[in-house]
């Protein structure tokens, strides 16, 4: 019989668990993106967490998350190109997420010790608990999300699904749904084989049993019917709304926050990767972020050439550059026509210690070199993220911004037919930091039910169709050009009109869940407790706090 409190491995090894789950959690997202590691993953960490201590949790956790983040967020050394403190922003990202997931974790020990201290049935161990795990794991990846400095929503457990067969989850219940199922499935797996491995288990100390179910089959059931829904739930429909044809630009300038240029030398490049839509019929032109090297409304110059090339294409062109608005500047995009901008969205989300630093007196106290390289000061946007072009309505994400939920959910709800990313990748190329932010992309057009066109200054580019499925790439490190007849849709997916509901109830539900838990546990059995030894002689504690 295997005791139900008892830690499923020793502490040692629940270290090199939870790291190989870190490891394999990063090998589930591109680039080489064996989704299937995601679930191995999940087992992995939750297994490390089962009757650990609080203390040990925050341990154990931090192992996970250091094996996840450190080599997911590697990218980040490549920010300030070639400086000896290039090092700093990697190691300082994935050591501040690595100790926010640490610090969370107890949530989930939390979760596995007080529910079946409450009630310990079948029901309870093999339906409610796998739910309530899955809740403390969600609101860890929320308040990831959102905290501190508005948080990094990168690495989302179902973000590592956009090319598995259960991305259309999404459609239905958001990322966050999608997350959620993933982790009541790999906990309520847990949960069987423990039952399983108990047989005949006290259920207190007055010595009562309680049945053994007969045979495994009854008790996977439901788990058997969540995967079938999973794998093969359609994408939620939205309504046909007509095309709209767009042309997509890559023109691999030296974009790099780092790179020694010309002046314009980045909008020149953008124009000669555009040339061939001055004979060509679209109805709009769209570069990426960062694609004019210069404010676009301060400097005559760079107006009038997008004025003419606007002219040319007989098309408005979707355009990116920082722009000051009195003393304060913003990463801009405009809708440019030849009589100028026509309409304005400011990132919502600037990059904090990229795009901007917080509290910089108190850091550049501390490290006075680094802070000192960073000169961006990007303040956040508060304008719509929607383009209306007149025969449809465009939905924007600059760069990180796709990332975040709250973007995407304000595009849709005020009117997006298709959306347009503009990123530039310069920054990191050859990491994988590029891969990460298309698969994001692509899980957002199967989210919402739209088509999305991810355009990058070096790239990959891409356009996705409404379910995810790749219309047309570019390659990295190459100009080029996409021009390509895309879909509207109108109508919202049960996915971005259940989203926030799913987070809300996910993060308070929980909280809420192990508050009254820990009101209701009997205090005698929150304490440490120990089973009594065949004299009477006491047996080392389950549960030392």
């Amino acid at each position: 019989m295997v005791d139900a409190e008892r830690p499923l491995v020793p502490l040692p090894a629940a270290f090199v668990v939870a790291a190989v789950g870190g490891v394999a959690l990063d090998a589930s997202f591109p680039a080489l993106g064996w989704w299937p590691l995601a679930f191995v993953a999940v087992v992995l960490a939750l297994v490390s967490l089962v009757g650990r201590t609080v203390w040990d949790g925050v341990l154990v956790g931090a192992a996970f998350g250091a094996a996840f983040y450190f080599p997911h967020v590697s990218w980040a050394s490549q920010f300030l190109g070639d400086d000896p403190l290039g090092w700093v922003p990697w190691v300082a990202l994935a050591t501040a997420e690595t100790l926010v997931l640490a610090a969370l974790s107890p949530l989930v020990v939390l979760a596995y010790r007080w529910l079946p201290r409450w009630r310990d049935t079948p029901t309870v161990r093999l339906v409610v608990l796998p739910v309530l795990v899955a809740g403390a794991w969600m609101t860890r990846e929320l308040v990831l999300g959102s905290w501190p400095y508005g948080g990094f929503p990168w690495g989302r457990l179902g973000m590592s699904q956009s090319e598995s067969p259960i991305g259309p989850v999404a459609s239905w219940l958001g990322v966050s749904g999608l997350g959620f199922l993933m982790v009541v499935l790999c906990a309520g797996v847990i949960e069987v084989v423990r039952w399983e491995a108990r047989g005949h288990a006290p259920l207190g100390t007055d010595g009562s049993t309680r049945p053994r179910f007969d045979g495994v089959l009854p008790r996977t059931i439901p788990l058997g019917l969540l995967a079938v829904v999973m794998l093969f739930v359609p994408q939620f429909p939205t309504a046909d709304a007509g095309t709209i044809r767009v042309g997509a630009v890559q023109g691999n300038g030296p974009a790099a926050y780092a790179d020694e240029r010309a002046a314009l030398e980045v909008l020149e490049s953008q124009l000669a990767a555009s040339t061939p839509l001055e004979s060509a019929q679209v109805d709009v032109v769209l570069w990426p972020e960062g694609g004019v090297d210069s404010d676009p409304v301060a400097e005559p110059d760079a107006a009038r050439i997008l004025d003419a090339a606007a002219a040319s294409y007989g098309a408005p062109v979707l355009v990116n550059a920082a722009s000051a608005v009195g003393d304060l500047f913003y990463n801009t995009s405009f809708l440019w026509t030849d009589n100028g901008a026509e309409a304005t969205h400011a990132k919502r989300h600037p990059v904090p210690f990229g795009e901007y630093v917080p509290n910089r007196d108190v850091y550049g106290a501390i490290v006075p070199g680094l802070v000192g390289l960073l000169q961006r000061e990007y303040s956040p946007g508060e304008d719509s993220p929607v383009f209306d072009l007149g025969q449809a309505k465009v939905g924007l994400a600059i760069c990180f911004d796709v990332a975040f939920d709250d973007v995407i959910q304000e595009g849709v709800d005020d009117g997006a037919q298709v959306f347009m990313f503009q990123t530039n990748n310069a920054d990191f190329r050859g990491t994988d930091e590029n891969l990460q932010q298309v698969a994001i992309a692509r899980m957002r057009a199967i989210e919402t039910g739209r088509s999305v066109v991810n355009v990058s200054t070096t790239g990959t580019s891409q356009i996705f169709a409404p379910d995810g499925s790749t219309v047309e790439t570019l390659a990295s490190d190459e100009s080029g050009l996409m021009v390509e007849e895309i879909e509207l849709r109108d109508g919202l997916t049960a996915g971005v009109v259940l989203s926030p509901w799913m987070q809300g109830t996910l993060l308070w539900g929980t909280v809420l869940s192990l508050a009254v838990l820990a009101v209701r546990v009997p205090r005698s059995m929150n304490r440490p407790r120990g089973n009594a030894g065949p004299a009477g002689e006491a047996v080392p504690a389950v549960y030392p706090v």
